[in-house]
């Protein structure tokens, strides 16, 4: 049965972000580096991919551990962890994982005969004479790689670049041979990093981390993460390793810049690093980045936006949703999980979200779960205290009298249902202090029509949020 697709894709206890995503064989494969739930540092665990059908974006399928990290030559204790990663198919059909382990700066390559079955170590990046790349005299250190294959040679993307790091140029574009691990041409940069942009256009958002790499039409379109944390930005060119040019930004997991529903300069989630890339799937074109929860950086899990093209080639901003890979409004009936929350926020503004989960933890609402890593619970909203405010965007409602929420806690006062974020309530529901999930309602009538809904609760204590159900 086709479900309805929506953010996070993925069950709420899985933790994907760094997306590459790819069809093959009418399937949407993911590729990603894999956090684990209250984690301390980034991705703990070893790779693990998911698919669905290209018509049935609600429908993901856990493939499995496709790459430990105790399966590199470097890393038989496995003390260093996986990075994020990017897939390519090579000229001899086989399905090529390229990744960097997170404290050397070389490119290891693995590969498998499908898409999702175990890849197996193949070697590493390096010149004719042998030497790896990311270890001679004048290289730059490695990073986050990503690849384009294009009949017998393979373009790799990689490169970290800090803000007012001299030593680090840009990103970096290197040419392999049919071997995959061969180079035939030496590493060239891209674009400037922060400390060279002057004069460049990427003034602002200028490159950090995350490159990815995609083709339409003839042109490349080159994404990446820019050095103010929460937005994927993107250059184009019409050859894969010069001439590229900034465009702007198509997404934000603080949904800054967008001015269409709120300031442009408004943070409506808590956001940081971002990660991902834009791919076609059953003729519509999305862009696949993370969002951040548990209030760290260190839980972040995997959502999709539909994008368009312009008839110039430049891609709007897109709207960060609880329905992107739905390609529409959600139905505005029954009852949804309350971590599909696309906004989340409270009267103390921030625009990021923390290291340490000790400073959001006082004062912040933020997305969890019961149990550990690995558990198959499902999320929730904690610590809402007077203002915090949970967004849902959007639904297609219709004749919708009645609401109810799923709420536990220490907390007395109500929650006020709106439909934006600095609107009049349509209605409260009254809560009380409660150590299990209790279900509230009152009569609401939701205007019909694709609405936003808002949940911003009032009183004392601390509420967590479950659900939310419309009737």
């Amino acid at each position: 049965m086709k479900k309805q697709g929506i953010n996070p894709y993925l069950p709420s206890w899985e933790y994907i972000p760094d997306a590459e995503p790819y069809v093959f064989n009418n399937r949407v494969y993911v590729y990603g580096s894999h956090d684990r739930f209250n984690g301390y540092v980034y991705c703990l665990n070893d790779y693990v991919c998911w698919s669905a059908p290209v018509d049935d974006l609600g429908n993901w399928t856990y493939e499995g551990v496709i790459y430990k990290k105790t399966d590199d030559p470097l890393n038989p204790d496995g003390n260093m962890c996986l990075y994020a990663p990017d897939v390519t198919v090579g000229p001899d059909g086989r399905y090529y994982l390229y990744y960097v382990l997170d404290k050397v700066s070389i490119v290891s390559v693995a590969v498998c005969d499908t898409p999702a079955g175990k890849y197996e170590f193949y070697g590493y990046v390096h010149y004719s004479d042998g030497t790896r790349l990311g270890e001679r005299a004048d290289d730059q250190p490695q990073f986050d790689p990503g690849v384009l294959t294009e009949g017998d040679r393979t373009y790799l993307y990689t490169g970290f670049c800090a803000v007012g790091d001299k030593s680090r140029k840009g990103p970096m574009a290197t040419v392999l041979g049919p071997d995959m691990l061969t180079i035939l041409e030496e590493p060239v940069f891209l674009a400037p990093s922060e400390p060279y942009s002057k004069g460049s256009g990427y003034e602002g958002h200028e490159f950090f981390e995350a490159p990815s790499i995609r083709k339409r039409g003839d042109t490349y379109y080159f994404i990446y993460s820019s050095v103010v944390f929460h937005e994927l930005c993107y250059a184009t060119s019409k050859h894969p390793t010069k001439d590229f040019k900034y465009n702007g930004v198509i997404v934000s997991n603080s949904d800054l810049h967008i001015d269409t529903y709120k300031p442009a300069e408004k943070p409506m989630f808590y956001g940081a690093n971002n990660h991902g890339s834009i791919i076609e799937i059953n003729g519509k074109w999305y862009i696949f980045y993370h969002r951040h929860t548990n209030g760290t950086n260190f839980s972040r899990q995997g959502c999709c936006e539909q994008i368009e093209f312009l008839e110039d080639g430049t891609i709007p901003q897109a709207e960060m949703t609880s329905c992107g890979c739905n390609g529409g409004p959600l139905e505005g009936r029954g009852e949804y999980p309350a971590y599909l929350a696309c906004n989340l926020f409270c009267e103390e503004e921030s625009v990021y979200t923390d290291w340490t989960a000790s400073w959001m933890n006082n004062q912040f609402p933020k997305i969890t779960q019961d149990g550990r890593d690995g558990d198959e619970e499902i999320g929730y909203i904690a610590n809402m205290k007077a203002s915090a405010t949970a967004g849902f965007k959007y639904f297609n409602c219709k004749g919708i009298t009645k609401v109810k929420i799923k709420v536990r806690g220490y907390c007395q006062g109500d929650f006020e249902v709106k439909t934006s974020w600095d609107g009049s309530a349509l209605g409260k529901i009254p809560v009380v202090f409660t150590n299990v999930w209790k279900e509230y309602s009152a009569n609401i009538t939701i205007p019909d029509g694709i609405q936003a809904l808002y949940f911003t609760y009032t009183g004392q204590g601390s509420a967590h949020l479950a659900s939310f159900t419309l009737e």
